[in-house]
């Protein structure tokens, strides 16, 4: 797939973090979650700015899941819609971006979700259910001309979908990478990649299909 060129391309690494791999039994394990950094990489090369975003939640967070009331029951809030085990929480192993990937700081824009115990977003541009607050992503996505955005992380049918819907919605131009993402189920992945698809999102099958328009 032709790329506009270089400062134009953006690549976004979504919640690459160890909370969605089976490294993380206890958390939210996702198949093959801890293999996507090379890719993640590869596909970054192809990209002027390297953005990334983590989930970050705390151990009393209102959605956290129990014997009483099980992971995916509904949970009142404005910012909270389902519960889940309880993941990503900071100074864990599971908080921790996959090894061989930067460090936070070393990306030109890095976000964190979902730090107050309130409010549970999926997608890297919203800090709200409502996407009225923006996380600054979009922003400096269009403050640098980019225009161009490829999508790699975890995981398909939740962050990254939602991630993808937001980036759409606001005008960009997406291209999600397989080979740089995981999903959680089978079934849901596959209704999220048609939706994206139906919503003008580019799929490609791993980062050797793109190449610079002036390659």
């Amino acid at each position: 797939m032709k790329l506009p060129a270089k400062h134009r391309v953006a690549s976004i690494d979504v919640d690459a973090q160890y909370t969605f791999t089976p490294v993380c039994p206890g958390e939210l394990p996702v198949a093959g979650g801890d293999t996507i950094a090379a890719e993640l990489n590869r596909q970054a090369a192809f990209a002027g700015h390297r953005l990334g975003s983590k989930d970050a939640h705390s151990p009393s967070a209102t959605w956290v899941a129990s014997d009483d009331q099980p992971a995916f029951s509904p949970v009142e809030g404005a910012n909270v819609d389902i519960r889940w085990p309880l993941h990503a929480v900071p100074g864990t192993r599971g908080f921790e971006l996959l090894d061989g990937l930067p460090h936070p700081a070393d990306y030109d824009f890095f976000v964190w979700k979902g730090v107050e115990p309130d409010m549970h977003p999926y997608g890297a541009c919203y800090h709200d259910l409502a996407e009225r607050q923006s996380t600054g992503l979009i922003e400096y996505l269009r403050g640098h001309a980019v225009d161009t955005v490829l999508v790699g992380g975890l995981a398909t049918d939740y962050c990254v979908f939602h991630t993808v819907k937001q980036l759409l919605a606001a005008g960009f131009n997406v291209i999600v990478n397989r080979a740089a993402t995981r999903g959680v189920a089978d079934d849901s992945s596959r209704h999220a990649i048609a939706e994206m698809i139906q919503l003008g999102a580019h799929f490609v099958h791993d980062a050797g299909e793109l190449e610079h328009a002036d390659d």
